[in-house]
């Protein structure tokens, strides 16, 4: 038996750590859904505020699980160039998954605009 067959190796560890925050992500996106009373909406500026609501929280999350996977990959990477280059690419994806975020009421509140939703209120 080998000396370090029974230590797992980081890899190892991190698919482990990121299927179990995967997993934690998704039961808490499911336990915290709100679902409305009734599904039938009567007007299109609320179509527009329930589908922005839900593309950034789509987006949060997702910036969040490769903010996550980024930093575990940087902290794993033991010097590797190809492997610091992997986690610097997580996050900046987790950068522009946090502006997409912040940048969406925006962009709703154009497109709203666009197709006349909001003019009148």
């Amino acid at each position: 038996m080998r000396a370090g067959a029974l230590r797992p190796s980081p890899r190892r560890l991190f698919h482990g750590a990121a299927r179990a925050l995967f997993v934690f992500v998704l039961v808490t996106c499911a336990l915290l859904a709100d679902p409305p009373s009734s599904w039938a909406v009567a007007t299109i500026p609320q179509v527009i505020t329930n589908l922005r609501n839900w593309i950034v929280g789509i987006l949060a999350a997702l910036a969040t699980l490769f903010l996550t996977f980024g930093g575990l990959r940087y902290l794993m990477a033991g010097g590797d160039p190809g492997e610091v280059e992997s986690a610097k690419r997580a996050l900046r994806a987790a950068a522009v998954g946090y502006g997409l975020a912040i940048l969406a009421p925006v962009i709703v509140t154009v497109l709203k605009g666009i197709v006349g939703a909001g003019a009148g209120q």
